[in-house]
């Protein structure tokens, strides 16, 4: 079967470093074009992946050997391209979120099922086989029911000028890092969890929040915090708290492809660590797009817009301080 020919619209630090090597490297896609407003970008890493170097987006919609285009822009930017992109005929792989408010997704999952076209969101910790096995000792009651999530992911802060720091583009921490954990905490106790506190924090004289907490909860009582920021020391774990024991996953997020995972499991008779084979969870996320492209299975995408609503939820609710 031909691979999915994609167009890459933009050379962000993410499609450069991680995204086009495994595009490159995996039989089911290829890299058909590599697009961006600055031609010499463009053509720069077009060379290193041996394909066309296209001059604005717009161009790149227009070539009819684009099956797919994979969208790493500045989140502001994400919901117009988006919409050009499904009105050229071109399924979408977006970077998260897939845009800057709910109603926004709401909207663009609604065009790409009218239209018969693949849209996902790459939020690819979420095809991770580790997490397949948090859920599977979860699931054998390994640490009884379970009482509390807790998840944070934070990064080191970047230089003034980065898109992170620009409310214009979409910047802030909710949206750059606060999705995951609020995502973990979906995956575990369920998509219909309720905001029911938060906290953004500004700090440095910075235009976004570079900090944050949410506080969700099922209707059955169980707790979920997120934590999130972009002026942290670097985290990413999680953490699963039940009636007999805890489940604690480092390197959650964002684990490189040869990372060993650990599970650390503590119960009354002791603590054991159980290690677990590493995975790619770029290489499966693009084998899970283009598998969905070419079976014609659309993805539901409701849990993408429940992330979308509880992410407008803690903007909404949240007490907001600076520092």
């Amino acid at each position: 079967m031909a691979p999915l020919r994609i167009g890459i619209m933009g050379c962000a630090s993410i499609a450069v470093r991680k995204v086009l090597p495994a595009m490159a490297s995996l039989p089911g896609t290829a890299i058909a074009a590599i697009a961006s407003r600055d031609a010499g970008k463009a053509a720069e890493i077009a060379r290193a992946h041996g394909c066309r170097a296209i001059e604005g987006y717009s161009a790149l919609l227009d070539l009819d050997d684009v099956d797919a285009v994979y969208l790493p822009l500045p989140n502001a930017e994400h919901a117009g391209w988006i919409d050009r992109a499904l009105a050229a005929g071109k399924h979408v792989l977006a970077e998260k979120p897939l845009t800057t408010s709910a109603s926004r997704t709401r909207e663009l999952i609604a065009a790409a099922r009218a239209a018969g076209l693949v849209l996902m969101e790459n939020v690819m910790f979420l095809h991770h086989s580790q997490h397949v096995a948090v859920r599977k000792l979860l699931a054998d009651g390994a640490i009884g029911e379970l009482r509390a999530f807790h998840a944070a992911f934070a990064v080191p802060p970047r230089p003034p000028g980065d898109i992170r720091h620009r409310a214009d583009l979409g910047g802030g921490a909710l949206l750059d890092t606060g999705v995951y954990p609020v995502r973990a905490a979906m995956t575990f106790l369920g998509s219909e969890v309720d905001v029911v506190a938060a906290v953004l924090t500004r700090r440095h004289g910075h235009p976004v929040e570079s900090a944050g907490q949410a506080l969700l909860c099922t209707a059955d009582g169980v707790s979920a915090s997120a934590t999130f920021g972009i002026d942290h020391a670097y985290r990413s774990s999680y953490e699963l708290w039940g009636s007999e024991g805890r489940l604690v996953l480092d390197h959650a997020f964002t684990p490189p492809a040869g990372h060993v995972p650990v599970l650390r499991l503590e119960r009354r008779s002791g603590a054991e660590e159980i290690a677990l084979p590493p995975d790619d969870q770029v290489a499966n996320t693009l084998a899970a797009f283009a598998a969905a492209v070419r079976s014609g299975r659309l993805p539901d995408n409701d849990d993408v817009l429940r992330q979308a609503v509880l992410v407008d939820d803690i903007r909404t609710r949240a007490k907001r301080y600076a520092s």
